[in-house]
C-alpha cells in the first residue's frame, strides 16, 4: 500500500487530493493547522479503514515539522506533497505592499515546503515510489509573465514570487537528490475553484486532482528537476 504526506489537508485541493487517494487504497498522513475544526477531512478518515491519520501541523512551525519526522521515523512515505500554501488579497498592489504579509507568504510557500523536503527526504528516499511532488503556480513562471499571457501580467508579487522560489529550490533538489533516486517535480493545479482560485475558475477541485494523479502516477527520475502543468505539459520556468 503506498503512503503519501499531504501537507494543507483540511480544505481545497488538500482536501480532495486526500479523498481521492484514499480512495484507491493509498495511506494517506493528512497534515492540517486544525484537526478539530476540519470536518470534511474527518469525515473522509473515519470513512477511509484507518488509512487516513489526521496529524496537527501548522507548516510554519519549523519544531513541528521536525518532531513529526522524528514521531514518523521508520515510516516510508512514497509521495511528499506539499500542497500548503497561501496567496495575498488582489487589493495588495505595488505602491500599496504589505512587506510583514510577504514575509509571511514566503514562510508558507518556500520555506516549508523546503523544510518539508529536507526533514522527510530519508522517509521518502527509503520507499518504493520516493516523489517530492510541490504544488507551485503558472503565476510562478516568470516566461509566462508578459504581454499577451493568458495570465495577467504583473501584481501579486508576492504569491508570483514565492512560487518562483519554490520552483528554484525544487529544481536545485532534483540534482542533490538524484543519487538517491528521489523525483523532485513542481506541478501546477490550473485555475482551480476553491478559496484561493475563486468561483469563475475554469476547472472543479476534481477534475484538477484527477489530472494531477494521473501525472504523478507516470512520473519517474527521468522528470526529476521538471514544471508540470495539471494536463501534463511541461511549463516554461
Amino acid at each position: 500500500m503506498p503512503t503519501a504526506f499531504i501537507t494543507g489537508a483540511s480544505r481545497g485541493l488538500g482536501l480532495e487530493f486526500t479523498r481521492q487517494y484514499a480512495a484507491e487504497g493509498w495511506r494517506v498522513f493528512a497534515a492540517c493547522r486544525d484537526p478539530a475544526g476540519a470536518n470534511d477531512l474527518r469525515d473522509i478518515a473515519a470513512g477511509a479503514e484507518d488509512r487516513v491519520r489526521i496529524l496537527t501541523l501548522d507548516v510554519t512551525d519549523h519544531g513541528r515539522i521536525e518532531s513529526l519526522a522524528r514521531e514518523l521515523a521508520g515510516e516510508t512515505i512514497d509521495l511528499l506533497l506539499n500542497n500548503a500554501g497561501v496567496m495575498e488579497p488582489h487589493d495588495i498592489t505595488f505602491g500599496n505592499m504589505d512587506y510583514g504579509m510577504w514575509a509571511g507568504i514566503f514562510e508558507i510557500n518556500l520555506l516549508a515546503p523546503t523544510h518539508m523536503a529536507e526533514a522527510f527526504v530519508d522517509h521518502v528516499a527509503g520507499s518504493g515510489r520516493k516523489l517530492i511532488v510541490t504544488l507551485s503556480s503558472g503565476l510562478g513562471s516568470v516566461a509566462l509573465n508578459e504581454a499577451g499571457s493568458r495570465l495577467a501580467p504583473g501584481k501579486l508579487y508576492m504569491y508570483r514570487t514565492s512560487k518562483a522560489a519554490v520552483n528554484m529550490v525544487m529544481r536545485g533538489l532534483s540534482f542533490e537528490l538524484k543519487d538517491r533516486g528521489v523525483t523532485s517535480v513542481v506541478v501546477s493545479p490550473g485555475h482551480v475553484r476553491t478559496d484561493m482560485g475563486g468561483p469563475k475558475a475554469r476547472l472543479g477541485p476534481e477534475e484538477s486532482i484527477a489530472s494531477l494523479r494521473e501525472l504523478i502516477d507516470g512520473l519517474s527520475i527521468a522528470d526529476s528537476g521538471k514544471f508540470f502543468s495539471h494536463d501534463g505539459g511541461e511549463l516554461p520556468w
